[in-house]
């Protein structure tokens, strides 16, 4: 489409009503109106009767001292997304046992627009573990959910994917290093890797893997070693229990993969 088409569409109210929500997607505390015109270089009076459309359509909360911020609405919304309902609740159950047997957390990811999105994520049975809330968008190059989303895809799909999300985070390509590691985890069937984020936490993740042998989701355990622990799976028997796991959703997806023995 080019300029003259772009204009021709154009939808001002909707583009407004965008910017509202993309902004306050970004700022936790909330805005008053004046800080979201200032924000987005408009005069107040241009958003009054779209904040309030908002909040009366449940999009946007209304707190004290006249801020405004995002509701739960959307959320839920992207919840109904029925592949990814469907993924999640198939999930569950196996992610619970998976963390009663590993005494550590695990969670899900999916590709989704550019980020690597937590969609499912279960805790640790005792007090320490390392959780990540749902919702959250991680990267695809230093995480280990990022690297095994990419790993298992052909060759275009990932340069799509790595495009995509640099330009979702105005980031730089990885370099031919990067793309022997994937060549790597993809042989292994698997990612290990020190966390990136937190000392002391060894990022773990296999492929859910559909029927076309294509990954379409990432089971990801933060492992962290277990003080005073009796009976707790080391790094080594959790990343064999993870693959199992992984393969047992695999199959639910409609996957011929083998379990590992």
């Amino acid at each position: 489409m080019d300029a003259d088409d772009a204009d021709r569409y154009r939808a001002p109210a909707l583009d407004k009503g965008l910017d509202i929500l993309e902004l306050l997607a970004g700022v936790e505390e909330g805005l008053t109106q004046a800080e979201i015109s200032k924000r987005l270089d408009r005069s107040p009076n241009e958003f009054y009767r779209m904040l309030d459309r908002l909040v009366r359509r449940g999009y946007v909360t209304k707190l004290e001292g006249d801020r405004f911020t995002l509701s739960l609405k959307l959320f839920g919304l992207s919840q109904l997304h029925a592949p990814t309902r469907r993924l999640a609740s198939f999930a569950t159950p196996l992610m619970r046992d998976l963390a009663q047997r590993t005494k550590q957390a695990n969670h899900l990811v999916v590709f989704d627009r550019g980020s690597a999105v937590v969609i499912a994520q279960h805790e640790a049975p005792d007090y320490w573990g390392i959780s990540i809330r749902v919702g959250s968008h991680i990267s695809l190059f230093d995480t280990g959910s990022g690297h095994v989303l990419l790993a298992f895809r052909s060759e275009e799909e990932r340069a799509m994917m790595i495009a995509e999300h640099v330009r979702s985070r105005d980031g730089i390509p990885p370099g031919e290093d990067f793309h022997e590691r994937l060549g790597q985890i993809r042989e292994r069937g698997y990612e290990m890797m020190a966390s990136a984020q937190t000392a002391g936490v060894y990022n773990l993740s296999a492929p859910i893997l559909g029927p076309d042998g294509r990954c379409i989701a990432a089971l990801t355990c933060p492992y962290i070693a277990l003080v005073n622990a009796p009976g707790a799976p080391d790094i080594g028997q959790t990343i064999i229990m993870l693959q199992k796991t992984a393969s047992e959703l695999s199959l639910l997806a409609g996957s011929d993969v083998k379990r590992p023995a």
